[in-house]
């Protein structure tokens, strides 16, 4: 008896301290699922090709993780991904294909992005309106303006964006330099002050006022850091596509929210983990190519995926509460 107590305890204290555990777990039971199913998906072509895919979406969930953290949310990520994406490709298509025009435009792409959270934040923060409803507003109003931008897809990028995206440099593949961009910052944003008045702000919006925090402030800070990184998505997505396309991030701000939960972060806020965020927002593109590995017909592949995700959402806060417990 004392051994089951020590060890639950034991278990109660890491996934305290790493509560992206669960999830770690369920991505190495994909992996190998995936591998049973496609012996090739595990070979590093294979990996990178995972990484090259599903890079935007890791960047999304960490941006999601930042505003869930003080209990809020964003339903105008993939809006706001789709606006910088098509901003990008027209402000290339206006100054040129030279390396100095795809990096100024793809500071011009950050700088919407750190625009759309800045107003995400006053609307919800400033205003005090609710973030379901205010975010799915101004996703709405994002999405009007990048179909303003570029009404149809398929305007291309200069061949040294997506050949770099996709391509090495200095023998390693350039995705592992963003992955470690993305590590990088997930490890400083981590231990940053802002982030510690994130998680109080999302814990207790009262007290923390109470204590002297500027919640407010807070509040939007949080917005504009996530419409930085979904900026930083909306690189990888167009890197990847090699193309602009108004619409492309519809279906993405669902997924990050899944992402974001599947790695352990709480929706009420308070408890946050970017770094599992990253590892939920990978399991979703794990659960996605073994449905295609098994060969599900394509008019089920969608069912299945949900099904599939809703299960591994179910697995992970199970064993949560059952350690908890």
């Amino acid at each position: 008896m004392d051994a089951t107590l020590t060890s639950r305890g034991n278990w109660q204290s890491i996934l305290g301290r790493y509560p992206f555990v669960p999830a770690l777990i369920i991505l190495i039971m994909l992996l190998v699922f995936n591998g049973m199913a496609e012996p090739n998906s595990l070979s590093f072509r294979s990996v990178n090709g995972l990484f090259k895919t599903y890079m935007a979406l890791m960047f999304l969930a960490v941006a999601q993780t930042l505003v869930v953290s003080a209990a809020d949310v964003d339903l105008s990520l993939g809006a706001i991904l789709s606006l910088v994406n098509v901003t990008v490709v027209t402000t290339i298509g206006v100054f040129g294909d030279g390396p100095l025009a795809i990096v100024a435009a793809c500071l011009v792409g950050v700088f919407v992005g750190f625009l759309c959270g800045l107003l995400n934040g006053f609307v919800v923060a400033g205003l005090n309106l609710q973030p379901i409803v205010a975010t799915f507003a101004t996703g709405v109003l994002f999405t009007g303006i990048a179909l303003w931008v570029l009404p149809v897809a398929g305007m291309p990028v200069p061949s040294a964006y997506w050949r770099l995206y996709g391509g090495s440099v200095l023998g390693i593949p350039f995705i592992y330099y963003i992955l470690a961009g993305l590590g990088l910052a997930i490890f400083l944003i981590s231990r940053t002050t802002l982030m510690v008045k994130i998680l109080a702000v999302g814990d207790d919006q009262q007290g923390a006022f109470q204590s002297g925090l500027p919640v407010t402030r807070i509040r939007i800070s949080a917005y504009a850091y996530c419409g930085v990184f979904s900026a930083f998505a909306a690189l990888c997505i167009t890197g990847d596509t090699a193309s602009g396309d108004p619409l492309v991030g519809n279906a993405m701000t669902l997924y990050s929210i899944a992402a974001v939960v599947l790695g352990g972060t709480a929706l009420s806020g308070g408890k946050a983990t970017l770094l599992g965020a990253a590892i939920g927002a990978l399991t979703i593109g794990l659960i996605n190519s073994l449905v295609f590995f098994v060969g599900t017909p394509s008019e089920w592949q969608n069912l299945v995926q949900g099904m599939s995700i809703l299960v591994a959402l179910m697995l992970g806060i199970f064993v949560s509460r059952r350690v908890e417990q």
